[in-house]
């Protein structure tokens, strides 16, 4: 994000950026579920409930698939998004084409379980007699397609990324539109049945699939070669860390969607409705629900860009508006949206097929009334959550954002023995009831927490601390990384009176908030006060995205401006390109660093171990995060200094290496 764009989100009026942000991310989000939806529809009114059934058995299957393509395309889209930021585009095109290759490959792998496992796997996810042959004549043929499907969607995120977003959304689009074609075609005039569905699903995807690869010959920062698909597990690795969230987040829908089908397949067969009744009516609701999610998850993720700007700006009044704006909106969409499902619900499930049996119809009425009758509780509880995300609470989003799954899991085990097979839709209200009863809290303390620093405080910290970029000479940049306690700061600063010339530390986190428009405090203190379970995920919010390319792009221009000395944030993998450049780890038994933290900073032995195994682990984590490499191995640097022989022999130790290269 260059300094312009900056302004833009920090001064613009939030409402008007929400609506430019979140409307073609609610527009992408609805256009993706249109598939499975239209599917709904067709199959519904051309085979009957049973074909619904049918559908939903083999929904998890491909959830799975969905999940893996957003592992490896949300991570090459944020990878694409980072390295563009960091002005380092050389390795764009091996993320963009390893996560094709493993999306693909993905697709191979599911589709391979798939057909191996057929009836079995089908009916430990609930096929019945009635509905298993339909299942299989669904799945054999969607199965066909999955590879290229996963890989279509996994260049969708990747094109979205490279500044095409419009284009990615017509290829979704065109797919939609043909599959609405294709399925009465194939079903009322063709006469094939839920294998006519099948195949005008997998028409669309592969239409999809040629427009999203024909972009490859029209990409704006990469450009894919055979040699892009060349396994490169340093940036894969990178890939799966940044997709990781989208991934777990799939795989939530797919275990409540499993263990739903299970119970109401059991608790059916015990009531007057069978089993096939509750989990095609549960497939129709599960559709209207995630229309109505979608929109909420597009406003939310809409924002996150701006909330996280302004957030690591400390921007709070701005922050604080844009939650309030985010909950306005979500909360008037289901509000109109329960509105309309309990007046009507009889006109969303006749859309579905089914009308004329009066059995499906009066069960599949009372459990759509029962499972949205909260749906404005599970939508702004899940925007809560991806707010948290944006502003870098992983402590709180990571739960937050899985609560309702988990109450609604337990909830769907316990309801029916008591209720019946209706219990597992009274399920949904309950734990949305349970869930926003803790989030309801943990927002209020959030936004109170969302308080601006005084002006006078920022502007006399600003006048005590401005930044400087010093002009230098032609000569060697030394970067050093070092254990908490080592005294790494000092050898560096010995180094640089050594070397006569400059040496930034706290510098570059004022130099980069000052590039930036983000806080110095925000930058400085990344990572450092999120528990270490929490890390990988605080490390991929928007926020704290933003604060590592401010600091890269500042830790380059320090380079490019002659000698130096750089003391951490990863300043040895920024520069991996940079010729002169000598890489430095700095280390000391681990006796020795606690000593000399109960000396700098007054620690009790005790909190001084604590506090540097707590700063050890996110100086690892961060680097890990920008690299993908191991902080602290010996490969990564030209030298290792045990500085227990004190800072100065160290600085000298260091000093002589640079000689003797010369």
């Amino acid at each position: 994000m260059n300094l312009e764009e900056s302004k833009y989100l920090g001064q613009e009026k939030v409402s008007v950026l929400l609506r430019k942000f979140a409307i073609p991310c609610i527009a992408s989000l609805i256009i993706s579920c249109l598939y499975n939806i239209v599917d709904q529809i067709f199959v519904g009114n051309g085979i009957g409930y049973l074909g619904n059934a049918a559908t939903g058995i083999i929904f998890p299957i491909t959830v799975v698939g969905w999940g893996a393509s957003l592992f490896f395309g949300d991570g090459a889209a944020a990878y694409l998004s980072v390295s563009l930021g960091e002005n380092k585009t050389g390795k764009i095109h091996t993320s963009v084409g390893n996560a094709m290759l493993f999306s693909f490959l993905s697709g191979v792998v599911i589709a391979a379980i798939g057909t191996i496992g057929g009836s079995t796997l089908l009916t430990a996810l609930g096929a019945t007699g009635e509905t298993l042959q339909l299942a299989l004549d669904y799945g054999r043929i969607i199965y066909i397609m999955m590879p290229l499907a996963l890989a279509q969607n996994c260049l969708a995120a990747v094109i979205r990324a490279d500044g095409s977003p419009r284009y990615a959304m017509v290829a979704m689009f065109v797919g939609a539109i043909l599959n609405i074609i294709g399925d009465p075609l194939a079903i009322f005039v063709l006469h094939m049945g839920i294998k006519g569905a099948a195949y005008a699903t997998i028409f669309g995807q592969f239409v999809s699939f040629l427009i999203c690869f024909a972009y490859l010959w029209r990409s704006k920062s990469f450009k894919v070669t055979l040699q892009s698909l060349k396994p490169d597990f340093a940036v894969l690795k990178r890939i799966m860390a940044l997709g990781t969230s989208s991934f777990l987040t799939q795989l939530s829908i797919v275990v409540i969607t499993i263990i739903n089908n299970v119970l109401l397949v059991k608790y059916g067969a015990l009531s007057e409705y069978g089993a096939e009744i509750p989990l095609s009516a549960f497939v129709v609701i599960m559709k209207l629900f995630q229309i109505v999610l979608n929109i909420a998850i597009g406003i939310a993720a809409g924002a996150q860009p701006i909330v996280g700007y302004n957030y690591g700006a400390q921007l709070y009044d701005r922050v604080r508006a844009l939650l309030r704006l985010v909950v306005r909106w979500t909360a008037i969409v289901c509000a109109v949206a329960t509105v309309l499902f309990e007046a009507f619900p009889h006109m969303f499930i006749a859309m579905f097929g089914s009308a004329d049996n009066a059995l499906y119809l009066t069960f599949a009425t009372l459990c759509l009334r029962i499972y949205l009758s909260a749906i404005l509780l599970t939508c702004v509880q899940k925007v809560c959550a991806i707010f948290l995300q944006s502003i870098g609470n992983a402590k709180a989003a990571a739960p937050l954002s899985l609560l309702r799954d988990l109450f609604l899991i337990v909830l769907s085990l316990i309801a029916p023995r008591l209720l019946g097979v209706t219990g597992i839709f009274w399920a949904a209200p309950a734990a949305d009831v349970l869930a926003m009863t803790i989030t309801i809290p943990v927002m209020l303390r959030v936004y109170r927490q969302l308080q601006t620093p005084p002006a006078s405080a920022n502007k006399a910290n600003g006048a005590l601390q401005a930044p400087v970029l010093m002009p230098s000479h032609e000569g060697v940049i030394v970067t050093i990384a070092r254990q908490h306690g080592s005294s790494g700061k000092r050898v560096g600063q010995l180094l640089a009176e050594r070397m006569g010339v400059k040496c930034y530390y706290k510098e570059v986190t004022a130099l980069a908030a000052e590039e930036s428009g983000l806080s110095k405090e925000f930058i400085s203190d990344i990572n450092m006060n999120t528990p270490e379970a929490m890390r990988d995920i605080y490390l991929t919010s928007a926020p704290v995205q933003q604060a590592i390319l401010a600091q890269a792009k500042i830790i380059r221009k320090i380079a490019d401006a002659g000698a130096c000395v750089i003391v951490g944030r990863g300043a040895d993998y920024v520069l991996r390109d940079y010729p002169n450049v000598v890489r430095v780890y700095i280390h000391a038994p681990e006796e020795y660093r606690i000593r000399r933290v109960m000396e700098v900073y007054g620690d009790t032995r005790e909190a001084a171990a604590k506090n540097i195994r707590r700063s050890d682990s996110a100086r690892s984590a961060y680097y890990k995060n920008i690299s993908a490499l191991e902080w602290g191995d010996s490969n990564n640097y030209e030298l290792c200094v045990d500085s227990s022989i004190g800072p100065d022999a160290a600085a000298e130790v260091i000093w002589a290496f640079i000689q003797a290269r010369q």
